[in-house]
């Protein structure tokens, strides 16, 4: 696939472009040296490369409003970018693009926790809104795998999930409002912590959206209770099939795990190889994760128990401790640094009904005449219609 090709014209106009940016964000706030711009060449998907124009680094909503309005003046195309860990392609720059970051823009604005929600500026990552309430008992419930670094600008418009998907679902309904900025430079302000407007579902379009409807510069996220508990397992399977059907089973007998992840022996490998997170060797893994009282805890445990020597598994291992449950998950956490440290790979998503699961898993599984790339699957349960991410 080739990159779209550049407009001359805007090429041609890169220094009065420049000067303009920085006589509304400041030196400091544009970045013009190709040796520096090179950093924002791609995101996660590293397959396609191409430096941009510039690099804006905004503070505030208003300093964006003011570059999106120039940009707009000097038809510019623009590309907003959280913290860069999309896989979907969704920060990548052309050469008359300018990026607009919103790194510098991480403050926590206001945290209510009697109306259980906290507004933050775009750039503040997602495992650091957590950061922010958990002393007081709270957490941010969206949790995908780059967590550490993505930022809520990139969640917003990727609508990014997370193991945990299952029970709290994705990032849009933990979302309750944004201030974002149009490509002219007007704010708007959609949703927010007071009760649904009427009229059709904006939040819903723009959650989602990639950043072509705007560039959220403040969202206002749901915040949750921490769970007075959580202990997750490894179940281990001798097929993907058996594994599916386990799956199928602990959902239709009516259990809520918080998340079940599955891996395949590829992917299984991969992960105990760079995390070494002590996995069984087997052909497919689950780790399902409970929460709740202790006494509600282990009588899901042992109906999910029940469920999985049904289907032979294996191996099965509960976690004893916190430091143990964080090693179960350290492993699928790293499944992209450790697909990485395979060589080139491309990640696709794909939506299956849980009844199908086996079945899908049995025809990955067969070997295909002729072919010698290694495929890897990973899923992650998710509700209703976007239960399942593969990979």
């Amino acid at each position: 696939m080739d990159m779209p090709r550049p407009d001359p014209g805007v090429l041609s106009r890169k220094a009065r472009i420049v000067a303009r940016l920085r006589a509304v964000l400041g030196p400091e706030g544009v970045i013009d040296d190709p040796a520096e711009t090179r950093a924002y060449e791609c995101d996660g998907l590293a397959a396609y490369r191409c430096a941009p124009l510039a690099v804006v680094l905004p503070r505030t909503t208003a300093e964006v409003a003011a570059a999106l309005k120039v940009c707009h003046e000097e038809r510019v195309p623009v590309v907003p970018r959280g913290s860069g860990t999309s896989l979907a392609g969704g920060a990548l720059p052309t050469a008359d693009a300018v990026i607009l970051g919103v790194a510098r823009m991480n403050a926590v604005i206001e945290t209510d926790l009697a109306n259980r929600f906290i507004h933050v500026q775009s750039g503040r990552t997602n495992l650091s809104v957590t950061a922010a309430v958990e002393d007081e008992g709270f957490f941010y419930a969206p949790d995908p795998s780059s967590q550490l670094a993505c930022a809520i600008a990139g969640n917003v418009a990727m609508n990014s999930g997370g193991a945990h998907c299952l029970k709290y679902g994705v990032t849009t309904n933990n979302l309750i409002g944004v201030r974002m900025v149009k490509m002219d430079g007007t704010i708007v302000t959609i949703g927010g912590p007071w009760m649904d407007a009427g009229g059709l579902d904006l939040l819903g379009v723009i959650c989602g959206s990639e950043g072509q409807l705007g560039v959220v510069t403040e969202a206002w996220l749901r915040i949750l209770p921490k769970p007075e508990g959580a202990r997750p397992v490894l179940i281990g399977f001798g097929s993907n099939e058996v594994a599916g059907a386990c799956v199928a089973d602990i959902i239709k007998a009516g259990v809520l795990p918080v998340a079940i992840e599955f891996m395949d022996r590829p992917a299984i490998r991969a992960c105990e190889d760079f995390a070494h997170a002590g996995y069984p060797d087997c052909e497919a893994l689950l780790i399902v994760e409970v929460e709740g009282a202790e006494a509600e805890i282990d009588e899901q445990l042992g109906l999910i128990r029940q469920i999985a020597e049904r289907h032979a598994p294996v191996a099965y291992r509960e976690s004893g401790s916190e430091d143990e449950a964080k090693r179960i998950w350290l492993g699928r956490k790293s499944a992209f640094g450790a697909m990485g440290q395979m060589g080139d790979y491309i990640c696709l998503d794909g939506t299956i009904p849980v009844s199908e699961l086996p079945r899908v898993l049995r025809r990955r599984s067969r070997p295909r005449a002729g072919r010698r790339s290694t495929r890897t699957s990973r899923a992650t349960l998710r509700p209703a219609r976007r239960w399942a991410r593969k990979s």
